[in-house]
């Protein structure tokens, strides 16, 4: 966990993000060996977590490295970024602010144009189609005082503060056709790139792949359903060190009741910042 340490007169505690992410196979992939498609992970600079999610695509051949790969770049260009920033002299002073509109806009394409270089290397390096590597991506950028994010294709986004409901930052883009969606290598990724930028401290992230859309986000007006995501706020308030206690995480991705529901591979990632 990234943390900054207070003294108080009393006691002495933490303030920081905490964070896990999980993925699982969906029942049908299972059913076919077919290997997860999902991938998820994050890294935490003091104050500053970055986070990513992709979904491979179930029609793209080699897909689940496609998703991981998008996943570890995405992480290591912005990464790289949050290391350069705060090296420079009044970054906690100039970070502080949430970037614009345009600014993020800027700092995500270059993201996604750092993943179609490394996707196109892979497949060339290997010989097959980019198009084998198809996957959808989301990515965020958090700060105790704003929250940065970007979407291209389907799965969800939901932030929480204190004061306020459960928020999805994006619609899934679904496209035209049932089960359409658009893929960081699809012509028009950079077109369809959804951007936000959220003021002031948001508590609670999840981020994760549309295999939990249809028990997480209400379909017919797009509304998180709280009591989805409250339970996992609670756990990782009470959870020193989530990804030393994944237990509850992983129960809940394997279980019979969400399979029931779902066959989808399923990802989720969480933050808080207490």
């Amino acid at each position: 966990m990234g943390a900054n340490y207070y003294l108080d007169f009393e006691d002495l505690f933490i303030v920081g993000w905490k964070a896990i992410a999980r993925s699982a196979t969906g029942t049908s992939h299972q059913e076919q060996t077919i290997p997860c498609q999902d991938c998820g992970h994050y890294r935490i600079f003091n104050d500053v977590i970055v986070g990513a999610v992709a979904d491979g695509a179930g029609s793209a051949k080699y897909s689940q490295i496609g998703s991981e790969l998008a996943v570890k770049t995405a992480l290591k260009y912005l990464s790289r970024i949050s290391e350069y920033l705060q090296k420079r002299k009044g970054f906690w002073q100039r970070f502080s602010q949430p970037l614009s509109q345009i600014e993020a806009k800027k700092l995500f394409a270059k993201t996604v144009n750092q993943v179609i270089v490394e996707l196109n290397k892979q497949a060339a390096n290997k010989g097959y189609s980019v198009n084998d590597l198809a996957c959808t991506l989301l990515v965020f950028v958090a700060t105790p005082d704003w929250v940065a994010a970007m979407q291209i294709g389907d799965g969800f986004m939901v932030v929480h503060s204190q004061n306020s409901e459960y928020q999805l930052l994006f619609e899934p883009d679904k496209g035209e056709f049932f089960n359409e969606t658009t893929f960081v290598t699809s012509a028009n990724a950079l077109e369809e790139m959804q951007v936000q930028v959220i003021s002031g401290k948001q508590e609670f992230i999840c981020a994760s792949t549309d295999g939990l859309e249809k028990v997480a986000i209400r379909l017919s007006d797009w509304k998180p359903h709280a009591p989805f995501f409250k339970p996992f706020e609670e756990y990782l308030r009470e959870t020193d060190n989530p990804e030393d206690d994944e237990k509850y995480v992983i129960d809940f991705l394997n279980s019979e009741r969400l399979n029931s529901r779902t066959d989808d591979d399923k990802t989720l990632l969480l933050c808080l910042f207490e």
